[in-house]
């Protein structure tokens, strides 16, 4: 199938009360992984490049292997730039074939935030790119995006509100009480906030940060509203921790396939299961 955007994506999901997974793809294993784990869950899938991703693995490649991914399996796929806070590199994702892009201003006054997230608007809704975008600062590092944790704000519902009826925005991330990185402790979500924030903007809610939020917690925030759930930390800690478990049973191993080829399908594995605990699986 050729990339779908995340708006009908996430249209769907709202309508039938479940979540779609947005899986970071830093590699051609995770991809494969993403695109494998979806088919045999028949589950719709956002497949997501970071700025750090792009910069390591570059823009055409990302764009070509997600490509090669969709057209391969018979479930849809979106490919999302995920925390773009460089309006030309937002442009340039767009350029390059991506079906959604987020523009992430939620560093910026509020009325800054609106103008930029319009300005990508402008250049993405005449040709059906989707676009999210961020309200209230979501703690922790990813990639080259920083929030300290006394910087970290729950969203405001009533500028949630205003946000979404100046920009027209489909999809809005919202700070709950997640982080980006690896947890230190079990997050708290604020569920009181998200219920009232859905009550004041119909659209799909985004949670970032979801790598180490209970399965029970996420269920929950689904089912007040959220729709698309961003994972990346559970990603790297299952590939990598298969890598280190399959060197250190064969330290004498050089061929990176029989290294790599066990990573990805444990990421596979972890992947569907995440898509169960969404309840997208058999969605697609």
């Amino acid at each position: 199938m050729a990339l779908v955007s995340v708006d009908e994506l996430l249209s769907r999901a709202q309508e039938r009360t479940y979540a779609v997974g947005a899986f970071n793809a830093n590699n051609m294993e995770i991809i494969q992984a993403i695109a494998k784990a979806a088919e045999l869950e028949n589950s719709p899938v956002i497949m997501q490049a970071s700025q750090g991703a792009i910069s390591y693995a570059g823009l055409d490649y990302i764009t070509g292997m997600v490509e090669i991914a969709a057209e391969s399996v018979k479930v849809p796929i979106a490919l999302h730039l995920d925390h773009g806070t460089d309006f030309d590199q937002v442009v340039r994702c767009i350029r390059s074939g991506f079906s959604s892009v987020m523009y992430d201003g939620s560093k910026l006054p509020l009325e800054e935030n609106i103008a930029m997230t319009n300005k990508v608007l402008d250049i993405a809704r005449p040709i059906g790119v989707s676009v999210e975008a961020e309200l209230g600062k979501i703690g922790g590092t990813e990639d080259n995006v920083h929030v300290d944790e006394k910087e970290a704000m729950y969203t405001d519902p009533e500028e949630a509100r205003y946000f979404v009826e100046k920009t027209g925005i489909k999809s809005l991330a919202i700070a709950i009480g997640t982080a980006h990185g690896q947890y230190k402790g079990e997050p708290k979500l604020d569920y009181g906030r998200l219920e009232k924030i859905k009550s004041m903007i119909n659209i799909p809610i985004v949670l970032h940060g979801s790598s180490g939020v209970p399965d029970e917690a996420v269920q929950k925030a689904v089912k007040l509203g959220i729709c698309k759930v961003n994972i990346d930390t559970n990603i790297r800690e299952a590939f990598v921790g298969e890598m280190r478990r399959v060197i250190a049973e064969k330290p004498a191993e050089i061929d990176p396939r029989k290294i790599l080829g066990p990573a990805r399908e444990v990421t596979v594995e972890l992947i569907r299961q995440k898509m169960r605990v969404f309840g997208s699986s058999g969605q697609a």
